[in-house]
């Protein structure tokens, strides 16, 4: 089902990298109460939880997943979890593999198809908190990650509403996109970013002595000359994670070929003029089940979204996404 609520980019933001960039680098974030708990995978690597707001076995978790080389600590995480709190709901930002500050324990980390690794923190979750009514917010590579998930559970996922935002539907195009033009900034950043990480877990394993870790890193082989995402995911996500290429990491990791299998009611939030995603990658009207909700936004950029003005700016999702969500709680 397609939908469009209201929003108006701020005066001034109307531009879609201004709307991109807004948050990571002009949004002055106060500082938000939360603790952090340690999750154990059964592989023996963890997850990192933050959690915000009340802690009544009955109140509503919202389960919040950020993007590519972000981290709980990202803005539009943060505020949201925010927005979440103040209308009386909890929730837990998860971190994925290697995200919150320290290195993960393993050669592998998280990548855009990890759909496994959140099946196993909603069991986790689910468990801590066995009352709660459980939902769930993924931004970007998050999105995905959420969409591919609840396609592939079906109805025996336990989460009762999603809201998937800015989300890469095809991974592959989205490579493609984002080589283009002026968004090869952000591509510069993310190598830079991923590529720093790969060599940050190659010293802590040769410092702790991770041999097995540090031996299937060094197999990858030497990492000059990576310089966009099919270079990348083709030479260091796919050989870690059990892939055979970039485009086959691609085509099984991309969360368009999931939306069929969703049976969770689900709100998708996208701007047309995504500078990492084409209009064309986005999914047709006919790809999408009854149990969604589809809005497609002019403008808004990447996870940006800004409305207000520069003095006094403002955030549609932290007004939307808490106003969708508590619409699909039960009533008491």
């Amino acid at each position: 089902m397609a939908a469009l609520a209201s929003f108006t980019p701020a005066f001034g933001l109307g531009n879609p990298h201004l709307q991109t960039l807004w948050g990571p680098l002009w949004r002055k974030m106060p500082p938000l109460e939360r603790q952090r708990e340690r999750l154990w995978l059964a592989d023996g690597d963890f997850i990192d939880v933050d959690w915000h707001g009340p802690h009544q076995a009955h109140t509503p978790l919202v389960l919040v997943l950020h993007g590519l080389t972000g981290s709980s600590n990202s803005p539009y995480v943060a505020g949201l979890q925010r927005a979440l709190g103040a209308v009386g709901w909890a929730s837990a930002a998860i971190n994925w593999r290697g995200c919150s500050g320290e290195p993960n324990l393993l050669a592998r980390s998280y990548h855009s198809g990890a759909s496994e690794d959140l099946a196993e923190i909603i069991s986790l979750l689910a468990a801590h908190r066995p009352m709660a009514p459980l939902y769930a917010v993924g931004y970007s590579l998050g999105g995905n990650i959420l969409l591919k998930y609840l396609g592939e559970t079906g109805r025996d996922s336990p989460i009762q509403g999603a809201v998937a935002v800015s989300v890469p539907y095809r991974l592959d195009q989205c490579a493609d996109r984002i080589a283009l033009g002026f968004s090869r900034i952000y591509l510069r950043h993310f190598m830079r970013e991923m590529l720093g990480y790969l060599q940050l877990k190659q010293a802590r394993f040769q410092q702790e002595g991770r041999l097995d870790a540090l031996a299937s890193l060094r197999a990858l082989g030497t990492l000059d000359g990576i310089r966009d995402f099919w270079q990348f995911d083709g030479r260091v996500t796919a050989p870690l994670h059990g892939f055979d290429s970039a485009q086959d990491y691609y085509r099984q990791a991309s969360s368009r070929y999931y939306l069929g299998g969703i049976t969770t009611p689900t709100l998708l939030i996208q701007a047309e003029d995504d500078p990492f995603v084409f209009r064309h990658s986005l999914p047709e009207p006919h790809e999408l089940p009854a149990c969604t909700t589809f809005e497609r936004h002019a403008r808004g950029g990447h996870v940006g979204f800004v409305e207000g003005s520069l003095r006094a700016p403002a955030y549609y999702l932290e007004r939307r996404i808490p106003q969708w969500l508590m619409a699909q709680a039960p009533v008491a």
